[in-house]
Order: C-alpha cells, then structure tokens, then sequence
C-alpha cells in the first residue's frame, strides 16, 4: 500500500502522461489521415481525439478525488474517479458510432487509400507509445487501485488492438486491397463500443455503491471473528469510493464487558481487518450478545 503522497503523485504522473501521449497521437494521425483518406486511420484520429479529451478529463477528476474529505464530503471525493469513467464510456461509444458510419460509407463508395506507407509509420509509433504508457499505468494501478487509471488503461489495452488492426489495413490497402481498410474500420468500431460497455458497468457498480465481492466480505468477517473476546458479527456493510473501501459491521460481544472493554476488542477487528486490506476503512458497532440473541427470537 503506498504513502497519501506517493499515491497522489502516482495518480498525477499517469494522467498527465496519458495526456502527453493522446496529444502526440492526435497531431500525427490527423497528417497522416489527411493524407491518406484512410478510414482506418481516420478510426484511430477519432480514437485519438476521445483519448484526449478523456485523459484530460481523467486528469481534472484525479486532481478532484484527491482533495481530501471536508464538511460537505465527509467521506472523500473519490468517487469522482468513477464520474470520469462514466463519461469515458459515453466518449469512447460516440467515437464507436462515428467511425462505424464512416466505414459503411466508404464500403458502398470505395476509394484508393494515398500515402499508406507514411500511415504505416505514424502507427508503429503509436503502437511504442502506447505499449509505453499501458506499462506506466499497469504499475500505477497495481500500487494505487485506480478506477479513473484503470478505466483509461482498458481504453489504451483497446488501442493496441485498434492500432494493430489499422496496421493491417494500412498493409492491405498498400497492396491494393482498399476494401480491407473500410471492414477493418467496421470491426474497429464494434470493439471500442464493447471497451466502452466494460468501462461503464466498472464504474457504474461503483457509483451505485456495489458490494464488495462476496469472498472478500466473508473473510472480513472471519477476520473479525478471529479477535479473542469476540462471539459473532453481522450487518457487514462494504462500499467503494477512488481507492477507499468504506467497510461497516456489528461485533456480539458479552453484555458485562465495560465501555472501555468493548472498545477496545471493537478497535481489534477494525485493525485486523484493515491489516489484511489497506484500502478498508472499517467502522465496528458493538452489540452486546443478549440484544442480539433477543432481536433473533
């Protein structure tokens, strides 16, 4: 698990990256578009352009979840990774559509592909670029548990394929084969529509304060239980917001233990729970066992 400041910088420095590389693509695919009139390309500019716009986006949301809790947001701000998600999603799907109708148009008008060859080179460079960024983020992800960094990740894992399917186009269409390059832009286009659809329930689960995975809820429990003096728990409530798990339960303890007592077993389970997850913040309610016992009866 990693320190507040090295989490933020990590954050910072993968959305800002993403950025620089969306821009770099974006001013090489459009002169290669413009001189090839290929759909294909025209389907990784398009592409491009959304990365932008959505690692800008990325960018803003990341600096916002990382503000840290106040009054009027008393359990953080992370949930704004998930927003950027969203409109990740809405973003990537209108770029899907776009590029589906331009590919249907060219297949009832073909027409010659110009300059493939300096397309072809435009993406072998676009293909380092994103292999680069993809290692950065994978890395970022697995140290922060980013779901802004991981929706742009799925985003940049559909590139490679993207851009090695224009790759292949772009070869095709030199060899005069110029209807690949239309088919090519069409299934391009059914991809990045199915990324989108796996970005958006990713983050919709988040924003509607799914559960954590049954597996990992059962184990907390457990590990609740495992505290000496501890008779039961129940009532586990879990949800997630940016990198923070918000976890809530009720311990049974015995009705004569003191205040001070139950307080301290209650900060126990919190801890081995938190131990064994670094992203929960456990919230421990004690019930004394008759109550709970007599509420079952």
């Amino acid at each position: 698990m990693t320190s507040s400041s090295e989490h933020a910088r990590l954050l910072r420095l993968a959305t800002r990256a993403s950025v620089g590389v969306a821009c770099v693509l974006i001013v090489s695919k459009a002169i290669a578009w413009w001189l090839s009139g290929s759909v294909s390309m025209l389907a990784g500019l398009t592409d491009s352009l959304l990365d932008g716009v959505s690692s800008l986006l990325n960018l803003l949301a990341v600096h916002y979840a990382l503000r840290p809790a106040d009054d009027d947001h008393r359990y953080g701000h992370g949930k704004a990774e998930s927003l950027a998600g969203m409109a990740q999603a809405l973003f990537i799907a209108g770029s899907a559509i776009l590029i589906a109708v331009q590919a249907f148009q060219r297949l009832q008008h073909p027409e010659p592909v110009g300059a493939p060859w300096l397309s072809i080179a435009v993406i072998v460079l676009s293909l380092a670029l994103t292999v680069a960024l993809l290692i950065l983020q994978h890395r970022v992800i697995r140290a922060t548990g980013s779901n802004a960094v991981r929706a742009d990740s799925l985003h940049y894992r559909s590139d490679l394929l993207l851009n090695g399917s224009i790759l292949l186009a772009l070869v095709f269409a030199g060899l005069g084969f110029h209807q690949v390059d239309a088919w090519f832009g069409l299934g391009i286009a059914v991809y990045i529509l199915w990324s989108a659809l796996l970005i958006a329930k990713e983050s919709f689960s988040v924003l509607m304060d799914e559960e954590l995975p049954a597996e990992v809820s059962q184990h907390m429990l457990e590990l609740a239980c495992g505290v000496p003096g501890v008779l039961g728990a129940h009532d586990l409530r879990t949800r997630i917001s940016g990198n923070h798990w918000f976890v809530q339960l009720h311990l049974e303890l015995p009705g004569e233990l003191s205040l001070s007592v139950a307080h301290g077993i209650s900060d126990q389970a919190a801890e081995a729970i938190h131990h064994a997850y670094p992203r929960a913040e456990v919230l421990v309610h004690a019930d004394p066992q008759e109550v709970v016992t007599g509420n079952k009866t």
